[in-house]
């Protein structure tokens, strides 16, 4: 029989900081982990062999952390006798299924960088990918919903059809020489993930398996695109040992050690909130997941819930909202302990509907960017309302934080200026692109994160918004982040976006954006009356848009960007 290995700790907060400063370095009470995806993997299948490691429902398919691990060999070794080596870049272009899991432990497993690509990229996107990052295999479904995989590749690389399977040649797309087809069917210039699979041999898996002493902990494992809400995406590249220690940290925070816990996963893997939050956090503990559906689809998250009694969810508060109104009709007998949200602001409102429909026992506030590979702030166990709805939580162990002013000068507690970050969690750079990489970093490591921030006298942050969102109205700062959430506690406000539109004296306007309830017709007015007495005068909207819908990624960001074009 497996022991399970259960990590009970109290956390402490073992931070450096100055009380005047917004600075802060957490120096954490246990050390880094010395460790690379792949060796991650061993020690999990040897403690936690017949756990399941993830159950899609959506294939009706089950496998546990011995079987990931032999898959993953299997695959690696695969793709190694079709020619490629480490640091050889495999594209994953699929949604939530249990395969994204193998690939990315196989990538680890054969030290090759996973280049993980949105399923609802089209051509053009597709071919940016590729060539942004020299992919040399893809692996994708034929199709996925109303999304043609195959038809996309082969309009960006006409010769595929004709091509001998592993020696596809396009100019197009110069780097790509094999595309996988997970599932059975073979069509012309591919292979399927069985035939991979197959061509695993004795010798190419002992090699893979006595190899991962090749591997470094700071070896490239992990290339994810930026949602792209700006321009165009960057490629920030994430290491092994940033990857492990950021999701040890994260699942410690949730407490994933000190139980068996299921972990529901509907956001998508192709982001760090599925991917490193998610599954690698899961795999530091032994933790079995739940991927309810191939695509975000609230109704399939309730019954996944129910029926494999979910202990743990991870999402946005949208994915939350949706969650609660589909509970008030259906009530249904859930497991869950702990709600995990981040993406956006936790409100009062939310906070009590998660813990009074949902029945569940700790709400928690979560940040991070891509560039950081998954959290920097979340909140403590035991944390109070105020905390999770105002704050988006403590400092991560191991990490450093700095808020600047436009000179670069760190500004005083309770102070907005730009978060800056250092420690291990920090991209090595963007892949490909020196000038950005250098634009966002210093010299020194710090990360400059375009987002504005304060630190309380706690060490808690609190986000007001982009830097590049700021309204200036007549000489004025306007954090849209701190309106957005004053205005979200109107009792016929779901949700709001402030907006800087151009005008013609004071420079910009503020526009409220909103979601209302039932739909109802919120005036100008209506808005000034509640924001007059309590808000100063040069913060309140002076226009209002009452939309059923933001524009967003498929990561559910809104695109301000695209706001501000539809009503300037």
């Amino acid at each position: 029989m497996t022991m399970r290995l259960f990590l009970n700790r109290t956390f402490t907060t073992a931070v450096r900081h100055y009380s005047r400063l917004s600075y802060m370095h957490n120096v954490g009470e246990e050390p880094l982990r010395p460790l690379t995806l792949g060796r991650l993997l061993e020690r999990t299948s040897a403690d936690f062999g017949q756990t399941p490691a993830v159950t899609a429902v959506h294939q009706d398919k089950t496998i546990t952390f011995t079987e990931l691990l032999y898959e993953a060999d299997r695959l690696a070794a695969g793709l190694r006798r079709l020619g490629f080596k480490k640091g050889d870049k495999i594209g994953l272009w699929a949604p939530n299924m249990v395969e994204w899991y193998t690939t990315f432990m196989a990538c680890a497993r054969g030290g090759y960088l996973l280049v993980s690509i949105n399923p609802y990229y089209q051509k053009k996107e597709l071919e940016y990918a590729i060539n942004k990052v020299g992919v040399n295999v893809i692996i994708c479904p034929i199709s996925f919903g109303k999304q043609h995989f195959y038809d996309i590749i082969n309009s960006a690389c006409p010769q595929l059809p004709n091509s001998d399977p592993g020696k596809l040649n396009s100019p197009t797309v110069s780097t790509l020489k094999s595309v996988v087809l997970l599932g059975e069917n073979k069509l012309g210039g591919t292979h399927t993930y069985s035939d991979i699979l197959n061509m695993a041999n004795p010798e190419n898996i002992s090699f893979i398996q006595s190899n991962q002493k090749s591997i470094k902990i700071d070896d490239p494992c992990y290339v994810m695109f930026t949602s792209g809400t700006t321009g165009l995406p960057k490629a920030p590249v994430l290491s092994h040992f940033s990857a492990v220690n950021n999701a040890y940290f994260i699942g410690k925070r949730n407490q994933l050690g000190k139980k068996q816990h299921t972990l529901c996963i509907p956001s998508p893997l192709f982001h760090a909130m599925g991917s490193v939050i998610g599954l690698v956090g899961a795999l530091s503990y032994g933790t079995s997941v739940v991927l309810p559906s191939d695509k975000y689809d609230p109704r399939k998250n309730l019954e996944a819930m129910k029926k494999h009694k979910c202990t743990i969810m991870y999402g946005t508060p949208t994915m939350h909202i949706d969650l609660i109104k589909l509970q008030k009709e259906k009530k249904e007998k859930l497991y869950l302990e702990t709600v995990i949200t981040g993406g956006a602001i936790c409100t009062p409102t939310l906070f009590r509907d998660i813990k009074d429909l949902l029945g569940v026992k700790e709400v928690k506030s979560i940040y991070g960017l891509t560039e950081t590979t998954g959290s920097t702030f979340q909140s403590l166990e035991g944390d109070n309302e105020d905390k999770i709805t105002k704050t988006v939580g403590y400092l991560q162990e191991h990490l450093e934080i700095k808020i600047v002013d436009s000179e670069g000068t760190i500004v005083p507690r309770g102070v907005p200026g730009e978060l800056c970050i250092r420690g291990y969690s920090v991209m090595t750079g963007y892949y490909g692109d020196i000038e950005k990489t250098n634009e966002a970093m210093e010299p020194t490591g710090w990360f400059h994160t375009g987002d504005l921030f304060i630190l309380d006298k706690d060490g808690y942050g609190e986000i007001v918004g982009r830097l590049k969102d700021m309204i200036i109205r007549g000489g004025e700062n306007i954090y849209p982040r701190e309106l957005e959430d004053f205005l979200n506690t109107h009792p016929d406000i779901i949700e709001t976006q402030i907006i800087g539109l151009p005008h013609d004296r004071l420079g910009e306007e503020v526009c409220a954006c909103i979601r209302t309830k039932n739909d109802k017709q919120l005036t100008l007015k209506d808005l000034h009356d509640f924001c007059f007495g309590t808000i100063a005068s040069f913060k309140i909207p002076t226009a209002v848009k009452v939309m059923t819908e933001f524009p967003k990624t498929v990561s559910g960001k809104v695109q301000k960007r695209k706001l501000v074009q539809m009503f300037k």
